[in-house]
């Protein structure tokens, strides 16, 4: 990808990634568990349980002073230390090109008047400080308003982003929403198995969505070459889909046979959740049946579902998206 279209490039298509996703599966989050609102907690509780910020991989610690005004910093990136081998210059442009315009991009599910500055962020100086970067996030009438490009319009209109899911059962024993005080280290054993599932399909639908904001940036660049849209999308999911396998199956300790293979389908993001991708593994068999991620608006027959589809119709046609100032927390460098 770099060769074809270039680093500056693919930063941008990055930036536009999570700014026309990161919105969306934001607030369809703080709807599944009950945590809506216009204020700090509700910014940090989505970070939390954003795909961007995995647990783990990246440590985030937030201070709140008030409603309107708190921090966050990284006690740990794995991102920036998937990244510092490869010098400064990739280090800028995951920590300073792609995040200065995004997260504020990533407060517009909240709050449009918030914005989150860097106290510090790498490069590191010295060598090894911690933590990795510091943010302040506030909240002031004041500021101008952000709001989300163009993408972000076509994404909230997919099937993907618009599915309903099955709610959560109040009923069953443990968490069913996150409506409580913010938690420093969200407990996930803590919630029902109801609310664990939904978060688990809704994480998964946050895959599908950066996918599709992805693929509109890359065809907003590919223009008429229709075949290079489709090869770099191709080899974008291609790269996802083995690495995630790779670790499901690992995780679980599946057996390196069909059956393992089969197993790990069965749980792979991609083809999950069961209400957006219809995949059915019987007798050792893998089909894929019409379902919301498969039908086509366009009238024509084409290989790809219609939301991750190449050819789009007419009127989602867009030149380059200007995205100055707006964009979601930036999770990793361009791929």
């Amino acid at each position: 990808m770099y060769q074809r279209l270039g680093r500056e490039e693919m930063l941008q298509i990055a930036i536009e990634e999570w700014a026309g996703a990161s919105p969306v599966y934001t607030r369809r989050m703080q709807t599944a568990l009950k945590y809506e609102g216009v204020d700090i907690f509700t910014i940090f509780k989505g970070l939390q349980l954003d795909i961007g910020a995995p647990p783990q991989f990246m440590d985030f610690r937030y201070t709140v002073h008030d409603r309107w005004h708190g921090e966050f910093h990284l006690d740990h990136c794995g991102a920036l230390l998937d990244v510092e081998p490869m010098g400064p210059e990739y280090v800028k442009g995951m920590c300073h090109d792609i995040e200065d315009p995004t997260f504020d991009a990533t407060a517009v599910a909240t709050n449009p008047r918030a914005q989150v500055r860097p106290i510090h962020r790498p490069p590191r100086v010295p060598a090894g400080r911690t933590p990795h970067c510091a943010w302040t996030v506030i909240i002031d009438e004041s500021y101008p308003p952000v709001s989300g490009i163009p993408a972000m319009d076509i994404v909230a209109q997919t099937r993907a982003a618009t599915l309903e899911l099955d709610p959560i059962d109040p009923s069953q024993e443990g968490m069913a929403d996150y409506s409580g005080a913010l938690l420093s280290d969200v407990d996930f054993g803590a919630f029902s198995h109801s609310a664990l599932v939904r978060i688990a399909d809704e994480v998964c639908l946050q895959m599908h969505l950066l996918n599709l904001s992805f693929g509109i940036a890359v065809r907003a660049r590919a223009g008429a070459d229709a075949e290079q849209a489709r090869s770099i999308c191709t080899k974008q999911l291609i790269g996802v889909a083995g690495v995630a396998a790779e670790r499901i199956q690992r995780a679980l300790s599946l057996s390196n046979d069909a059956a393992g293979a089969l197993r790990v389908l069965e749980l792979h993001p991609l083809l999950n959740p069961a209400e957006y991708v219809d995949a059915d593994l019987t007798e050792g068999t893998l089909r894929v049946r019409p379902s919301p991620a498969t039908k086509t608006d366009h009238g024509s027959r084409c290989a790809r579902p219609t939301d991750m589809c190449p050819c789009k119709p007419s009127s989602m046609r867009e030149s380059n998206l200007d995205v100055q100032s707006r964009g979601p927390t930036p999770r990793g460098p361009p791929a």
